[in-house]
């Protein structure tokens, strides 16, 4: 199968027209159209709506594969540059919110120290929508909540980091200040809680249950940083990783409380399982690894594992 058959058809689906493709690839449109045509002859199968101008069911199904055949490709020249010299190349890593505040400045720093030729390009998302990137060929590897469920990724644990309830100062449970609260007694108050079937709000059901209680949310929200930031406004007690109270933040009209009997989160890197990293992946990964035995070590409530 020749490459330019699927350079032609991930170009039509990223500008939409076999015109716009042609211009992406610097060529005419009758090449992209015999390309598509081609790689169409040998699947057996209408990859693009011509009326449309969109792919069909099946073309999203081959565009997924081209996308990981382009990092296998891309990663390949990168080894085998960096056999011959130092580490070059591209990396795609992407990384929760709350690690990334206090752990991209010195990875950054220590990865361009190590190896100048290497370009990280950074993805900051929730865990969901970088295991989709991940699996999608879109990151090389991604620093996630754990588990991790997934057939086609492995996860390698990272660090562990203390949960703590932020409360405003006006709340109940903040009547003492500072302090340590029990499940049952969370139980009488609605909470902002991460999304139904995340790994993190998993982690919180999971223990609330071994103390036989149920939790109640006032609102379920898939991102940790504006979790914390409606509990620091006021709007109502949170359960969050310690590391997203900021180490800059003057305290607050806030108390932050912790919960017995709750473990601790679990963060780790996750990879796809087939295929090889690329030499800039994997020096990344290393860079990264020390880096939080470093850092991790003097950030209040964060264990490396």
């Amino acid at each position: 199968m020749d490459l330019r058959y699927l350079d032609a058809l991930a170009a039509v689906a990223t500008h939409g027209r076999f015109s716009a493709a042609a211009r992406a690839l610097h060529t005419v449109q009758s090449n992209v159209s015999s390309h598509v045509a081609k790689l169409e002859d040998e699947l057996g199968a209408l990859l693009v709506d011509r009326a449309m101008g969109s792919l069909t069911p099946e073309g999203e199904v081959v565009l997924a594969r081209i996308k990981r055949i382009n990092g296998e490709i891309a990663a390949m020249r990168a080894d085998v540059a960096s056999m011959t010299s130092h580490v070059t190349g591209d990396v795609h890593l992407g990384i929760i919110g709350t690690p990334g505040r206090w752990l991209l400045p010195p990875f950054l720093d220590e990865l361009r120290r190590l190896h100048p030729d290497v370009t990280a390009t950074i993805v900051d998302s929730t865990t969901l929508a970088l295991i989709r990137l991940l699996e999608g060929g879109e990151l090389d590897l991604a620093v996630v909540n754990a588990p991790v469920d997934h057939e086609e990724l492995v996860a390698t644990p990272l660090f562990e980091e203390e949960f703590v309830v932020i409360a405003p100062s006006t709340h109940p449970l903040a009547s003492h200040g500072d302090r340590e609260v029990s499940f049952n007694e969370l139980e009488h108050h609605p909470l902002l809680l991460g999304p139904s079937g995340s790994a993190m709000r998993g982690r919180i059901d999971a223990a609330a249950a071994r103390h036989r209680v149920t939790l109640s949310t006032m609102a379920q929200l898939d991102g940790i940083r504006l979790t914390a930031t409606l509990a620091f406004q006021g709007y109502g007690p949170a359960i969050v990783p310690i590391t997203s109270i900021p180490e800059w933040t003057e305290r607050g009209d806030w108390s932050v409380l912790t919960v017995s009997g709750l473990p601790p989160r679990q963060v780790a890197l996750a990879i796809r399982q087939r295929g090889m990293l690329s030499a800039p992946a994997t020096a990344a990964r290393e860079v990264l690894r020390h880096v939080i035995r470093i850092v991790a070590t003097r950030t209040h409530g964060v264990v490396p594992v």
